[in-house]
């Protein structure tokens, strides 16, 4: 474990028709996201070239908010439910900020 902050880069490919369904979701995960102790931002992104193609670039303080974050019971439902199976792919890298 480590103390240093945690970046979390998730590239997540929509099924084709899926988008708006996975966006209304992806939403309020981000709304209870931003209120975990342990959050410092999660920011939503959608590429330029491909509107089926969304980044996700979260925040966390500590690999134990990540934890706590993957635990909960929206994530849970709500990622590992309800988009995950809307997706084509789903590539998450977890990254420590070199300073």
């Amino acid at each position: 474990m480590t103390d240093s902050p945690i970046h979390v880069f998730a590239t997540w490919k929509v099924r084709e028709g899926q988008l708006e369904e996975v966006l209304q979701a992806l939403k309020e995960v981000q709304k209870e996201s931003i209120k975990e102790k342990g959050n410092l931002f999660y920011k939503i992104h959608q590429s330029n070239s491909d509107e089926n193609t969304l980044i996700l670039f979260e925040g966390y303080t500590d690999e134990s908010a990540i934890s706590d974050h993957r635990n909960s019971s929206y994530f849970q439902e709500l990622v590992l439910g309800k988009i995950v199976p809307l997706l084509e792919e789903r590539e998450v890298i977890v990254t420590t900020p070199l300073n």
